[in-house]
């Protein structure tokens, strides 16, 4: 268990990796339109802890971090999937 996510690690390198392959596109969107970065182009999952999940936004040859907390802390590795699908949900809602 890592110390400063809170999580397993092989659980956060599993949640970057589904993100990136399986949820690109969710992923941009939390990022533009929870994230505060709406002209993102794509993006990257680089870490999850229990509270929020992580990215690279890249803007053109620009590149940014960017955080959104969860609405909830998320012990788990089902709970933090259940988190990202409310954000995901809520960025559909909201942008």
């Amino acid at each position: 268990m890592s110390e400063s996510t809170g999580l397993p690690d092989e659980v956060v390198r599993a949640v970057c990796r589904h993100m990136d392959d399986d949820h690109a596109d969710a992923a941009l969107r939390i990022v533009q339109v929870l994230g505060g970065a709406p002209g993102a182009d794509r993006v990257q999952t680089v870490g999850v802890d229990t509270t929020s999940i992580s990215f690279l936004a890249h803007t053109g040859e620009a590149t940014t971090p960017v955080t959104v907390a969860f609405s909830e802390p998320a012990a788990d590795r089902t709970a933090v999937r259940l988190a990202v699908m409310a954000l995901s949900e809520r960025a559909q809602r909201d942008g």
